[in-house]
């Protein structure tokens, strides 16, 4: 069974920023992983502890997940994502 995106402010404004074919690609790539879970996902230390991140292309998509919610934080390109 498929996850819910939910997306905040931040990462709206984010995803507008991108050209539409990048903001496709991470579209996409979201909707893989809520659907099959299948995403390169790696649980963030440090300041972002208790983030998730799903590395897709040269862009971060920072969320967090609790039960059947994915709650999209921000999307970043990889030089900007962890400053």
């Amino acid at each position: 069974m498929a996850l819910s995106i939910e997306w905040t402010e931040e990462a709206r404004a984010d995803i507008r920023a991108l050209d539409r074919t990048t903001a496709m690609r991470i579209f996409d790539g979201l909707y893989r992983y809520a659907v099959t879970g299948v995403g390169e996902v790696k649980t963030l230390q440090g300041k972002h502890a208790g983030k998730l991140r799903l590395r897709l292309g040269a862009h971060r998509v920072f969320f967090s997940s609790g039960g059947k919610l994915l709650r999209i934080l921000a999307v970043k390109n990889r030089g900007e994502a962890y400053r």
